[in-house]
């Protein structure tokens, strides 16, 4: 899908103010310019490419992710791809078909569909609700007054996009993982909290249509040492898959390694019943870093908020982001919805805040997660032990996915709140 013209809505020139700049219309862009906007906010984004674009990804849509979507009225767009019913995952020669939790308010399938796709969808949904979008539009330089971000100078980077500067009573940062903006205003992502990298291809394969996303769990190098990662297949059901590699790098003994070689290994141990070989690739694997577990900031500003990827919500058990995008963005709508409406810049401060309730906890246990699996000897006990057990795979599917049910004292919940405990306990270390 297409969205309106960049120059919908109000057009750009000399004074062009909005009640919130968004920057950039990934997933946590567009989900907070569609809410703002549905809440009859006059509200721009600007995006430095132009829809459709490619974007490195693995296209898996969790449950989380599918309830923003549906959320956002886009249910009846994305039930025309490919739909799968949970995890199946493998490792030390066993496989288990691990279908989504049940879980209150959180369907129980996922989708795969390309980022190429999604994105231009949602961010087109976003300007039928009333944001104005400009592609090819890229925020190069913070406009600030008085110790506030009070908007940005524009460059185009099409013939379409816009040159000049576009002030706004909020500002929001919502441009991905490589932050530029961010940067631009001091931001920083904490050494000692974990990073990923990840490398994806495409492949054709008979296999295109299976009803699971695969996981392998005990990667290896081409020299058979465990990897503390993980290999994935997702099926898009149009005759490819999505094929690619996660490594942790939180630990000092991975920081040089080679994740084209990893993908390469990863290929060539696939099943063959998968069909994935050089003939069959459909062109370069692309890649890229992933900040994780909270560990970008600030957060928030005198007049500006910073969502999804740009402030590093990636969740370090499973590497999602898409989810924590969307869920951010509307977050921060909710908040900025509050100051525009009533509470001025001082409601801003509500959004680390509920940050925090939301997300905190679970992501120092996930910080102190990786930390563990970085030690080969504890990746590999932790792969041997749930490989070997199903109920301790579903909980740890509950747990990895952040489907857990609070409520309810079940497997799943009671080893959560034992990791929180170890956390909590090792104090601010853990932090």
């Amino acid at each position: 899908m297409t969205p309106s013209s960049p120059t919908a809505g109000h057009p750009p020139g000399a004074g062009n103010h909005r009640d919130v700049l968004v920057i950039g219309a990934g997933p946590g862009g567009a989900s907070c310019a569609y809410w703002l906007a549905r809440a009859g906010h006059d509200v721009a984004v600007v995006e430095r490419k132009a829809f459709p674009r490619e974007k490195t990804c693995g296209d898996g849509l969790t449950p989380r992710s599918v309830r923003q979507i549906q959320d956002m009225g886009l249910g009846q767009e994305l039930a025309a791809a490919h739909r799968y019913e949970g995890l199946r995952s493998h490792g030390f020669g066993r496989t288990l078909d691990l279908p989504w939790p049940e879980v209150p308010g959180l369907p129980r399938y996922g989708y795969v569909i390309t980022r190429k796709d999604l994105d231009g969808m949602v961010a087109g949904n976003a300007a039928k609700a009333g944001a104005t979008l400009w592609q090819h539009t890229e925020a190069v330089e913070p406009v600030m007054e008085g110790g506030s971000l009070v908007g940005a100078r524009m460059v185009a980077r099409g013939d379409d996009g816009y040159t000049g500067t576009i002030t706004a009573r909020y500002v929001v940062v919502a441009d991905g993982a490589n932050s530029r903006f961010g940067w631009a205003l001091g931001n920083a992502r904490r050494r000692d909290y974990p990073q990923g990298m990840a490398l994806r291809g495409y492949w054709t394969s008979p296999l295109h249509d299976e009803p699971w996303i695969d996981s392998w769990l005990d990667i290896r190098d081409e020299s058979g040492h465990s990897m503390p990662g993980y290999g994935w297949i997702f099926p898009l059901g149009d005759g490819r898959v999505n094929v690619g590699v996660g490594l942790l790098t939180t630990s000092r003994i991975w920081k040089g390694a080679n994740t084209t070689q990893l993908l390469e290994a990863f290929t060539k141990f696939a099943p063959a019943a998968w069909d994935i070989r050089p003939e069959t690739c459909l062109g370069p694997a692309t890649g890229g870093r992933l900040p994780m577990g909270m560990s970008v900031g600030p957060r928030s500003g005198p007049s500006h908020l910073v969502v999804g990827d740009a402030s590093g919500m990636i969740n370090p058990f499973n590497g999602e982001g898409i989810a924590y995008g969307y869920e951010t963005g509307r977050l921060a709508a909710e908040v900025l919805d509050e100051a525009l409406v009533a509470g001025g810049p001082a409601a801003l401060t509500l959004y680390e805040k509920r940050l925090e309730e939301r997300y905190g906890l679970y992501y120092r246990v996930a910080r102190a997660f990786v930390r563990a699996i970085g030690r080969p000897e504890v990746m590999r006990a932790c792969t041997y032990t749930g490989m070997h057990s199903r109920s301790v795979m579903e909980w740890l599917l509950r747990i990895m996915s952040n489907m857990m049910r609070p409520e309810e004292v079940g497997p799943a919940e009671a080893a959560y709140k034992a990791l929180v405990a170890i956390a909590r306990a090792k104090g601010p270390s853990a932090a």
